[in-house]
């Protein structure tokens, strides 16, 4: 035991000594005797014992003599580092040459000291053990920060799947209930109205089928956006259908070129491009005041790329980084989960979302003609 104990219920900084000279060890018990730090020291003066001692996790700090019988104490720190041990180590000697001193920081060594300085032994101690707990400290902070991210990644896959799977069932109780009780209600209605002679019921009978009708094709727009069946016939048909819609909607012209007419993408990924082409064309209507809107499809080099341009006024930086920005989120965790990124870039000019996703295969690797346009005229979008 080293050190003159000013608080008994402190625990003693556990040393270990890697060094060949008895006067040298005792120079350092000494020095640590004047300091007061509370401490253990164990000499050692073997690899085999100094490997030994550190597999017995008992220690918070290594001091390690430069030049020992047959290995350095650089030899001792490269055994610290196969073991993959987090404890601290400075290099304590009686003659290490600059170049040396700054080849071991470099390698990793907290720090050293030459034996003439001594005196200075408990500040470097206590500094290394300080910076090794912070440096485990944040190590641990940054694995957890990793562990949180990678659950709320997850967490947002299961919820992503889980919207999905609702979607689809609330899409399929409004063709089966909804849409079935409503069909059966127009039929119900023009059997009498074919029956109907009072001029007054004919108006009724005509507003109410009138009714009848807007709610049917809200109904089938609602279904058609909740679960569009139109990606059975594939990602080009799907996005152009629902340009079409947004294009009637809105007003706003829009144009899709795309690299073939049929892209062989799997399913999963038809789904986050489309509906990343739908948020897109959401935030274009809501916030960018644009003329025209371009969208570009592609499936070459192995990738498959959807960018959303519009001419609007863009957007600035706090808007894209708000933290209720959870359309835009929305999408990013989309792209991440099919091994995607997506990019948004934005200036007075417009706006620019890109999706990319690479694919196992290119469908179309040679194909370099000229991207078709197609008007819209079919569809609608809620």
């Amino acid at each position: 035991m080293s050190g003159t104990p000013e608080n008994p219920d402190k625990p003693p900084v556990r040393i270990l000594h890697l060094e060949d000279s008895r006067v040298d060890h005792a120079l350092v018990k000494f020095a640590l005797q004047r300091s007061q730090l509370i401490s253990e020291v164990m000499l050692v003066d073997t690899m085999d014992d100094f490997r030994s001692e550190l597999e017995s996790g008992r220690y918070d700090i290594v001091l390690a003599d430069y030049h020992l019988p047959g290995f350095t104490g650089l030899d001792a720190w490269d055994m610290v580092r196969e073991m993959r041990l987090e404890i601290p180590f400075v290099i304590l000697s009686g003659a290490i040459g600059e170049a040396a001193a700054v080849d071991a920081m470099h390698r990793g060594v907290s720090d050293y000291l030459l034996k003439d300085s001594m005196h200075k032994l408990s500040h470097v101690i206590a500094r290394a053990i300080e910076i090794s707990e912070t440096r485990r400290a944040k190590a641990a902070a940054d694995a957890e920060l990793a562990e949180s991210r990678r659950r709320l990644a997850e967490l947002a896959e299961h919820l992503q799947t889980s919207i999905e799977q609702e979607r689809a069932d609330i899409a399929r109780e409004i063709h089966d209930d909804i849409g079935g009780s409503l069909a059966a209600v127009k039929l119900d209605l023009a059997w009498v109205a074919r029956r109907a002679s009072d001029p007054e019921m004919q108006r009724h009978l005509g507003s109410a089928m009138e009714m009848l009708q807007h709610a049917l094709g809200a109904s089938q727009r609602i279904m058609m956006n909740l679960r569009p069946p139109i990606l059975d016939q594939g990602l080009v048909a799907a996005v152009v259908w629902l340009a079409a819609g947004f294009e009637r909607r809105t007003g706003l012209r829009v144009t899709v070129r795309r690299s073939s007419e049929q892209l062989d993408v799997p399913r999963d990924l038809q789904l986050v491009a489309y509906r990343t082409a739908q948020e897109a064309l959401t935030n274009v209507h809501k916030h960018a005041q644009a003329s025209a809107v371009d969208i570009d499809l592609s499936d070459r080099e192995g990738v498959l790329t959807l960018e959303v341009n519009d001419n609007g006024r863009g957007l600035d930086a706090q808007a894209l980084r708000k933290a209720k920005s959870f359309g835009l989120l929305g999408l990013r965790e989309r792209a991440a989960k099919v091994d995607g990124w997506l990019d948004i870039s934005s200036s007075p000019r417009g706006t620019s979302v890109i999706l990319s996703v690479p694919l196992q295969t290119s469908s179309n690797p040679d194909n370099t003609a000229q991207a078709d346009e197609e008007p819209h005229d079919q569809g609608d979008f809620v």
